[in-house]
């Protein structure tokens, strides 16, 4: 209960979560986790002059930055992703058959389809993380429209059907959430750090199921000032995360979610970390390597919610220029 207090300002943050009572939802096939695999692909879409763009992007592994020209060092950077990291992830999950969510930039894929045309064929889900690889936090909404449009677009061509999720680079605006129920095309939500296992969200009279994400189980932490230096110290950071939830989920729904980026786990020296993690996971009995849309999907039936069946509003938005 919340104290009383006449100088405490009145909040709508849940800080309670589960804690009455876990849901009795049972993952299929009597899974006790459920395993998101996440491959985010943001190359293309990073801030770039080159691309007409107001900057070029602060945010690589090498500190130095050029300002008011081009940046050749930090595209190539990037360029690194589409050219080797990709074949070697997708290598990693197809030797342990795990499905996962492609969490792409609409001008990631709009740049370089291929890479969408083979995670479809692997079978792979491609999500949407923005148009750009940008926050939403500042977009009035006209803005934000637009960029959800143009996302569903590109996606749409490249991976030959609309995405179902949704994630946008950290911090969302106020809108965010309520513009992808009014949109109607999307099943679930990914911008959530704040459970091991899913909640819904409801406005509008309609509903998205939030699928909690994680910055710690990613190799984001690769990056300079991270925790992780070689892929080992991945591998046993997101064992630890697996082996805890693991034993958790014998009692109660869990999900875990691993992070991964194109650029930063494709790396030679990084990427046998991802490969020993997968095969530590995939020994093990009742996991369910799930793509994210399953996830929502059966999450909605434990609840006792009818089938998700898309319905977008597409007049409010059009991708336009």
């Amino acid at each position: 209960m919340v104290p009383s207090l006449p100088w405490l300002p009145p909040t709508d943050r849940d800080f309670e979560g589960y804690r009455l009572g876990e849901p009795s939802i049972r993952w299929p096939h009597g899974a006790r986790l459920a395993v998101s695999v996440v491959v985010n692909v943001e190359e293309g879409a990073e801030l770039a002059l080159s691309a007409g763009d107001e900057a070029n992007e602060a945010i690589y592994e090498a500190h130095e930055r050029t300002d008011g020209v081009r940046d050749l060092c930090m595209e190539s950077h990037y360029e690194y992703g589409t050219r080797r990291g990709w074949a070697r992830i997708r290598a990693a999950l197809k030797a342990q058959g795990v499905r996962a969510t492609l969490n792409a930039c609409g001008r990631a894929l709009a740049y370089s389809p291929w890479i969408a045309a083979e995670a479809v064929a692997d079978g792979h889900e491609v999500s949407a993380h923005g148009w750009r690889w940008e926050r939403h936090v500042h977009m009035d909404e006209a803005t934000e429209r637009r960029a959800i449009a143009r996302t569903v677009a590109a996606i749409s061509a490249s991976a030959g059907s609309p995405p179902r999720g949704w994630h946008t680079r950290s911090a969302t605006s106020p809108n965010t959430r309520r513009l992808l129920i009014e949109h109607g095309g999307f099943l679930y939500d990914s911008n959530a750090y704040n459970d091991d296992c899913p909640f819904m969200a409801h406005a509008g009279g309609r509903d998205l199921v939030i699928l909690p994400y994680a910055f710690d189980t990613n190799d984001m932490r690769f990056q300079p000032g991270g925790a992780f230096v070689q892929g080992d110290d991945f591998a046993a950071y997101c064992i630890a995360a697996f082996d805890r939830l693991y034993r958790e989920g014998a009692d109660a729904p869990r999900m875990l979610s691993i992070g991964l980026h194109l650029r930063i786990i494709g790396r030679p020296a990084r990427i046998g970390g991802l490969e020993r993690l997968l095969a530590h996971m995939a020994s093990k009995p009742g996991v369910w390597f799930a793509r994210r849309d399953e996830i929502a999907t059966a999450w909605r039936a434990g609840l006792g919610l009818p089938a998700w069946s898309p319905r977008p509003s597409l007049s409010a938005f059009e991708a336009t220029p």
